[in-house]
């Protein structure tokens, strides 16, 4: 996925449509602010995959990743250019 200008505001519609929670800007902490629980924020992770076709690992599911939208956005554009990395296949196998 090449960096798209409007993701920001594209996951601040998945929070006021999918999620039904407002966010006043993408800079605010969704933590602090109580905006994201521990239910809005599997909600969040299962969105995030739909609508943007990556994946999640445990390994992701640092809460730095998911502290404001800004960060959100940052970390879908790292998976999405991630996930299409081509992967090297050796077709060699001990030849």
């Amino acid at each position: 996925m090449s960096h798209d200008s409007r993701l920001p505001e594209r996951i601040a519609s998945m929070f006021s449509g999918a999620l039904n929670l407002e966010v006043p800007s993408v800079e605010t902490d969704l933590f602090d602010t109580g905006i994201l629980d521990s239910l809005a924020f599997v909600e969040l992770l299962l969105h995030l995959e739909r609508e943007f076709g990556i994946k999640t690992s445990v390994d992701d599911l640092e809460m730095e990743n998911f502290r404001s939208i800004a960060r959100i956005s940052e970390f879908v554009t790292a998976r999405a250019s991630h996930s299409l990395q081509p992967r090297v296949v050796n077709f060699d196998r001990g030849r």
